[in-house]
């Protein structure tokens, strides 16, 4: 059953999908007058997807209106949206937002299957990340290619708030700019899908405190599911490394991601990560830490 425990999410998401259309865009016909603000009309989305003005604006104003699948569907055709944009609308209306303080907040643990994988990748970078994209745990070699999470304050080992906060992940990243609006777009899904975690809220409050960019990549509602990639990295000991990524997400948790990155073989990248394992051993000779050290069993405090 859909309810409207974020019908205020769905509007302003609603409204967001719209002003970034041009009626050309969406095969809205020629239209007449001045046009105040970018994008839609809302008579444009409703003529569009078949349904009354008046219906749509009740809609997106977050009205308690019930719309069928039906409905949904035509609307997102109207506004082009993308699956992982439709799928986010879908999770804005099912997913309703209850008393924040009667929502437990536990700890997550690194599922056993996962932390086998982890250990059974080899010599390339891989992390498991959990909800909000926390660090839960990670091999030797991924930590000494970003940044050592185990490290860092509980709060702080979360890989969103250190690409956008941190300065060296802004130097790591050749293109910053991408990977973190990416990482902002993923955790938007996140909070669609969990709109009682304090954490994430809090989070969220932080980067837009924090980060202009942020603040921009927020209002424009954009959201961003990839399940491989690739990534532009100039590490300061080995230098320039091109690296593809898949992520791994089991169906029985898929609040929890394996993220491995690799090189093609023979390729100089492959050879930069072989020589940042080794710089790595040299100057830490200790056994490796391949996981972030526990977080409390309960989570009474904010922290990402």
């Amino acid at each position: 059953m859909v309810c409207m425990g974020q019908s205020a999410e769905f509007g302003k998401f609603l409204k967001a999908m719209r002003s970034r259309l041009s009626p050309e865009d969406a095969g809205a016909g020629p239209t007449s007058g001045t046009r105040r603000v970018p994008g839609l009309r809302r008579e444009e989305v409703a003529r569009l997807a078949g349904v009354s003005t008046d219906y749509y604006v009740r809609l997106e104003q977050g009205r308690n209106i019930h719309p069928s699948r039906t409905v949904l569907d035509a609307v997102s055709r109207a506004l082009r949206l993308s699956s992982s944009e439709q799928a986010h609308m879908m999770d804005l209306l099912e997913n309703c937002a209850a008393n924040p303080r009667s929502a437990g907040q536990t700890a997550q643990a690194v599922r056993p299957a996962l932390r086998h994988l982890l250990e059974a990748v080899g010599d390339v970078p891989a992390m498991v990340l959990g909800r909000r994209s926390d660090v839960l745990a990670g091999n030797r070699l991924a930590f000494l290619l970003f940044t050592d999470f185990p490290a860092l304050p509980v709060a702080e080992r979360n890989l969103t708030r250190w690409l956008i906060l941190d300065p060296a992940a802004r130097e790591l990243f050749r293109d910053w700019k991408t990977v973190a609006a990416e990482a902002a777009g993923a955790l938007r899904v996140d909070v669609g899908r969990h709109p009682n975690d304090a954490q994430a809220n809090q989070l969220v409050g932080e980067l837009a405190v924090n980060s202009e960019h942020f603040r921009q990549w927020w209002a424009g509602h954009r959201v961003a599911t990839r399940s491989a990639g690739a990534v532009r990295l100039h590490h300061p000991a080995v230098g320039d490394l091109e690296l593809n990524f898949e992520n791994l997400v089991l169906p029985e948790d898929p609040d929890q991601t394996l993220r491995v990155y690799s090189a093609r073989p023979g390729s100089p990248s492959a050879d930069a990560l072989a020589l940042l394992g080794s710089l790595g051993a040299v100057s830490n000779p200790e056994q490796p830490r391949s996981s972030v050290p526990d977080a409390p069993a309960t989570v009474a405090e904010g922290g990402a």
